[in-house]
């Protein structure tokens, strides 16, 4: 399995951020083919201080090439072109394999 991570540091608005994310950016990753399973979390909070991060997102796929298959098709261009429109503070994406 292998796990794409996007990391979210705090937007300028956090109540358009939710609204958006759930309303339109979450509909629109479910479609990503090949998505196995997906989560996310708002309030991301750190062990020791403040977390850099507001939100995060796990999408699992079979493999790699599954994942940039899904990322570069139609779908994924749709998905990354939604970003602008809620994330603010941008994105950090990272993606490894689970052991």
């Amino acid at each position: 399995m292998h796990r794409l991570t996007v990391l979210y540091p705090p937007p300028a608005d956090p109540a358009h951020f939710r609204d958006h994310y759930a309303r339109v950016h979450l509909p629109l990753a479910a479609k990503l083919p090949g998505l196995v399973r997906m989560q996310h979390a708002f309030d991301v909070e750190g062990l020791r201080g403040a977390s850099p991060y507001f939100a995060v997102f796990h999408g699992d796929f079979e493999s790699a090439e599954a994942m940039a298959t899904a990322l570069g098709s139609d779908k994924g261009k749709a998905v990354a072109a939604d970003v602008a429109n809620y994330a603010t503070g941008g994105v950090q994406m990272v993606h490894y394999e689970l052991s």
